[in-house]
């Protein structure tokens, strides 16, 4: 079957490619594992000129690259372009810190000199998403790379422009052939490149069930892995916070990328004193959005990837419903071509309801009530999902508990979610294990070797 990249907002099948046979797949293998055998050996200063001449691409090229995101996957232009550019800064962070994250790190023992030594293991594997096509891939790229291993991509196989064109760049920055390929395979060949004993490791951004099949694959070859997986996050707001600000940026965080994100704000857990203030305001300001083109500079919210996502949304949305959930507004779809879907706010939803525990990967906001932060917190835990939380409150007892007892990767004060190259990034529970960018991303697939000289 073809791998194709089809504009969502008129269901156009746009490119078509042949996926690349195993012997095709076999012989990028080859080229990675060869092209490890050089780069492993080059200095940190070459890498870090090589990288710098990446982000330099990354940046001449982001309006190009950008429209061809938009129409691929569907976000708006100016995001698109936004998150082109913030590859570039990703990659000039890994090439400006890659030597001191990697360096020797000296422990006194018995020895005349021990430490640890950061070493590199080989080719890659990267299982990436469609929803941030080209951060997410930068964002493994740039400090594998930087780290001495290669990168093999097996990409979401409706953004296969996308996927040719990052292999590209990391071509044109001048690193040896073969450092960074794109496999244009579907998932039913992911097994058969996993098991292959010329790769070391595998990285993963996606659902659960794909999560789980790469990590029981990995497990029984005895390779490291690295999960990036679903959230629900929370999305707390207490009395003492700036509520016009909190509404702001809440609207923002559940529906920047059409509302596509794992670290979206989902569940908006409001305290009843500010409940129903909070609620007219969310909704008048989800009401203001504007869904529709999204090479429009005046669109808020381009149509949803595709065809099956707009319907499974929507059944969502209609089971919490049936379940006993209040529509507060929106939540349909639109008619016409594309896969264009109305921002819904949802509140009431009872504990029994999936909706209640399930992931909704569209600009949908789950509403809750709650008489004070300890009850915030029970119910923000009271989920199987573990990735980021944000809490806006501006008492630093509140601040610190949210801190302590909130079961997420990360938690933000009086911000929303984000990810940034200097902070770790990943989740608990079943938002994966192990952490990308900062030092723990390039020591991620390193071999952390212990020295001992007598």
């Amino acid at each position: 079957m073809a791998i194709q990249s089809q504009n969502p907002a008129t269901g156009e099948i746009v490119k078509s490619y042949d996926p690349h046979t195993d012997k095709q797949v076999d012989e990028s293998i080859a080229k990675s594992v060869s092209a490890f055998r050089e780069l492993r050996l080059w200095s940190f200063e070459k890498r870090a000129k090589h990288m710098r001449r990446a982000a330099d691409i990354i940046r001449a090229e982001a309006e190009t690259l950008g429209e061809i995101v938009t129409l691929e996957m569907g976000k708006t232009l100016q995001s698109a372009i936004g998150e082109v550019k913030k590859c570039a800064i990703g990659a000039e962070y890994y090439a400006d810190t890659a030597a001191a994250h990697m360096a020797d790190e000296i422990v006194e023992t018995n020895a005349s000199r021990s430490y640890r030594a950061y070493q590199p293991i080989g080719p890659v594997l990267a299982v990436m998403p469609w929803n941030y096509p080209i951060w997410q891939v930068v964002r493994f790229a740039a400090p594998a790379l930087m780290a001495g291993n290669t990168g093999l991509l097996k990409h979401a196989s409706n953004v296969p422009q996308c996927a040719l064109y990052i292999e590209d760049i990391f071509r044109r920055a001048g690193f040896p052939d073969g450092s960074f390929q794109t496999l244009l395979i579907g998932g039913s060949k992911v097994e058969r490149v996993l098991r292959d004993d010329r790769v070391k490791a595998a990285t993963l951004t996606g659902s659960e069930p794909a999560g789980a099949s790469v990590a029981s694959i990995c497990g029984e070859e005895i390779k490291p892995t690295v999960l990036e997986l679903g959230g629900s996050d929370a999305f707390i707001v207490m009395p003492s916070a700036d509520i016009e600000k909190a509404v702001s940026v809440g609207i923002t965080a559940r529906n920047q990328n059409n509302g596509q994100s794992c670290i979206a704000g989902k569940r908006f857990i409001i305290h009843e004193d500010i409940y129903d203030d909070f609620r007219a305001r969310f909704k008048q300001a989800t009401e203001a959005l504007k869904t529709g083109d999204p090479m429009d500079e005046a669109t808020d919210i381009g149509p949803l990837v595709n065809a099956a996502s707009r319907e499974e949304i929507i059944g969502q949305v209609q089971s919490a419903v049936r379940d006993g959930a209040t529509l507060v507004t929106g939540g349909t779809g639109k008619d016409g071509p594309g896969y264009f879907f109305r921002p819904g706010i949802l509140e009431n939803i009872p504990k029994g309801s999936k909706a209640f525990h399930e992931e909704i990967f569209g600009p949908v906001a789950a509403l809750y009530k709650v008489s004070n932060l300890d009850e915030a917190i029970e119910l923000a835990n009271d989920s199987p999902f573990g990735l980021g939380s944000s809490v806006w409150t501006n008492d630093e007892n509140e601040q610190s508990q949210a801190i302590r007892d909130l079961e997420a990767g990360a938690t933000f004060i009086n911000a929303m979610t984000a990810s940034d190259p200097r902070l770790p990034f990943g989740g608990i529970k079943k938002s994966g294990y192990g952490r990308e960018l900062s030092a723990e991303g390039i020591r991620a697939f390193c071999n952390v070797k212990t020295v001992f000289v007598a």
